[in-house]
Formats: structure tokens, sequence, C-alpha cells
């Protein structure tokens, strides 16, 4: 863990709104030379509190207008089941995000398509033909908002 100033934290606020700013620009926002923003920024990654640099597609513009959080929970469960079903799951395309959860649910699952009638069809010929998959629970995706996080 590395103690961070003001200027570290202005760095990640201003890289999480924007990943693709060049480390001059930042520097010139901030005060400081490009290496000296470079160093900053290097040192974060290596840290580990930087891991990695986004592009955020806009899904809506690439004709998926749906998106679906599903619930799964699993008819079977045991370490054989949990790994056949991961496995299974992030070879689907329309899953954008898969989550291990504790609660209701086994699985959280994100899950985009071009139209309702396209969810349907992701449902039935590839989720639910998942190994071990039990109960499902669709809420569909009606508005969102993104937030600043605890830096923001």
């Amino acid at each position: 863990m590395i103690d961070l100033d003001d200027i570290d934290r202005a760095l990640l606020r201003a890289l999480s709104a924007d990943a693709v700013q060049s480390a001059g620009a930042l520097g010139r926002r901030f005060g400081l030379s490009q290496p000296a923003a470079w160093r900053r920024i290097r040192r974060l990654e290596e840290a580990g509190i930087l891991k990695g640099r986004r592009v955020v597609l806009n899904r809506e513009a690439l004709g998926f207008g749906v998106t679906v959080f599903l619930g799964i929970k699993l008819a079977t469960k045991g370490r054989v089941s949990l790994e056949d079903f991961e496995r299974a799951v992030t070879a689907i395309p329309e899953v954008q995000v898969v989550q291990h959860v504790l609660g209701l649910f086994d699985y959280r699952l994100r899950v985009v398509a071009r139209d309702i009638a396209d969810f349907e069809r992701v449902l039935r010929r590839r989720i639910m033909t998942l190994p071990g998959v039990g109960q499902v629970e669709a809420n569909v995706l009606l508005s969102e908002e993104r937030r600043p996080g605890p830096l923001g």
C-alpha cells in the first residue's frame, strides 16, 4: 500500500473519467512536468491501484439496446458444477459480466442483447442450457446513471 497525496488522487479522478489522457496533458492540468506525471502514473500502476485502462463502448450505438441482469441459482452444487458453469457462461459473448455471489443466487450476470426477442433467444438457447442451471431471475435495465467512485 502506498500513501496517496492530493495530486495522486486528482490523477486517479482524471484517469477514471477519461483513461486515454496523456501524461503530458495530465501534467499540465496538475502543474507537473510530463515525466513527473508519467512517474506518478507508473507508481500507481506498479502499486496495483491502477489496473489497466478501458474504453467504454456505447452498446446502443452498436445495436445492443437491452441490458438484463440475471440471477442464477445452480440446481447442483459442488466444485465440478461451479467450474463447468463458469467455463460455459464465459464463452457466451452476450454475457458481459459474471459475478459469483453469496445470497439468494449463486451468480449474477450482465447480459446485452439487440432487443427483448434477441435476449429471449440467448436465454433459451444459451443460458438455460448451461450445466447446472436451476432457478433464473431476470431484471431488465431501464436506465443507468454512472456515479463517481470514492475518489470522485
